[in-house]
């Protein structure tokens, strides 16, 4: 098992250095310039299209714009924020939040960019069905010398679906019922795998009822918990502030079990995990985006919101709550089970059962959420008639990923995620006048009253 960790390690690190965080990084700036900023101009006009203003019955498409947003969400709003933040802390320090904070905003626009892609260039199925995302852009847009990379992408959304979208999220599930029940992680795993399968056979529209129902309460109830801990120790938030923007350009020392860092650890977990969390740069969100009853424009600026709502809010608030109640320096303390310690630090006993209530249901939705990413993958390369061996298979790996150890399924499902960015960015690039020339297009259609308000 050292071993396998070891070259999961090796490959996690091959893919997660310096090349690919300057290329999400700088594909964050480049879009943000380019088109001006539009994640602080349209926040406006994107909550009102969440909330129905524009909807038109008579689009196509099969889900609205708010199941389209709660379902890219619950695979972005959920381990990413409670595991993944306690992992870039106790990597990186306080410091990794403020890099943290600059990959979500800059990665706004990366998100706007590949959502309005997927949508202006889907495909309506056989069965009637929607697909979209990066690889079905490159397919219908680019040239022929392009078209290894859609299938490039879409045999890593296969990937990533089994890692990043699946054995990492049942892994912390079982992990921390484990931990509050006592319950084996093989149990856990048999249960969620079944569940799972129940959900999946209903397809996109099933997935999206769930998630519309399952994400709104998820964040309360997690955003609730962690700001009753912060507010009880509130006279330590300057700090935590301070010790947050200090370290992200000086690293940090050993404290407790944290063995100290250099900026450049410190910049690299804030980056990973913010992409992680967000999915931007990632082309994975624009798949549940491209079903919705939308045009493109439309919803790539209702996903503005996700980096905002996933990385800069509720990132930042579990972030406060591992620092103010200093869990993050706790021995032998990793993901979701630090995060659990730091609600029972701050709130007693109830504290880890919200945390273990929170963690279970937000895995188990990104989970169903990822299996609709990887079913556009497979449909791409095999076509639709794969995508039922494809939901025995998966359903196999909920199972696998309860049983398996955290670091190599953590370092599996980092490096093969990692990858999705390479074509789905060089799409991006060669299509972004394309996607310049609709946004304008749409702004003019907005200011002069063409487009038509529903509510």
């Amino acid at each position: 098992m050292e071993q396998l960790e070891a070259w999961t390690g090796a490959f996690v690190g091959a893919v997660w250095s310096l090349p690919l965080i300057v290329l999400l990084v700088g594909a964050g700036v480049i879009f943000s310039l380019y088109f001006g900023f539009q994640q602080l101009l349209m926040l406006k006009n994107a909550f009102d299209i969440v909330r129905g203003k524009f909807d038109d019955p008579n689009d196509p498409g099969e889900i609205s714009h708010f199941q389209a947003l709660t379902t890219a969400l619950s695979a972005t709003v959920g381990l990413g924020n409670i595991a993944g933040v306690a992992v870039a802390v106790a990597a990186g320090g306080p410091g990794a939040v403020f890099w943290m904070w600059i990959t979500g905003f800059i990665g706004m626009c990366t998100k706007f960019t590949e959502v309005t892609l997927a949508l202006k260039y889907r495909e309506e199925g056989s069965t009637g069905h929607m697909h979209g995302g990066p690889m079905f852009v490159i397919k219908n847009a680019l040239s022929s010398k392009f078209q290894w990379l859609g299938w490039a992408y879409a045999f890593f959304t296969i990937l990533s679906s089994f890692g990043a979208g699946n054995m990492f999220q049942s892994n912390q599930m079982a992990s921390i019922i484990n931990h509050s029940t006592g319950v084996p992680t093989w149990i856990s795993g048999l249960v969620f795998a079944t569940l799972a399968f129940v959900v999946l056979i209903g397809g996109i529209s099933r997935i999206a009822q769930v998630t519309s129902k399952l994400v709104p309460a998820m964040v309360v109830l997690y955003l609730g918990g962690a700001l009753y801990v912060i507010l009880v120790n509130y006279a330590k938030v300057p700090a935590m502030f301070a010790d947050i923007f200090t370290h992200a350009f000086t690293g940090h020392a050993a404290t407790g079990a944290f063995a100290g860092v250099v900026v450049k650890e410190v910049i690299m977990q804030g980056v990973r995990r913010a992409t992680f969390s967000s999915e931007a740069g990632m082309g994975s969100a624009a798949m549940a985006h491209a079903a919705a009853k939308s045009s493109p424009v439309q919803e790539g600026i209702v996903s503005l919101l996700e980096p905002l709502v996933d990385t800069i809010i509720v990132c930042t608030i579990t972030a406060l709550a591992l620092l103010i109640t200093d869990a993050w320096t706790v021995p032998g303390v990793e993901g979701s089970e630090m995060t659990a310690r730091a609600f029972s630090m701050g709130m007693g006993p109830i504290g880890r059962w919200i945390v273990t209530i929170v963690v279970t249901l937000f895995a188990f939705s990104t989970l169903i959420s990822w299996s609709y990413y990887g079913e556009q993958g497979v449909t791409f390369i095999f076509g639709e008639k794969a995508i039922p061996a494809y939901r025995y298979v998966f359903v196999v790996f909920i199972f696998l990923g309860a049983i398996a150890q955290l670091q190599v399924v953590l370092n599996i499902s980092d490096g093969v995620y990692g990858l999705l960015a390479i074509p789905n960015i060089i799409a991006c690039f060669v299509l972004m006048p394309k996607v310049k020339g609709m946004l304008t297009d749409y702004k003019q259609k907005l200011k002069s009253g063409e487009i038509k308000t529903f509510k």
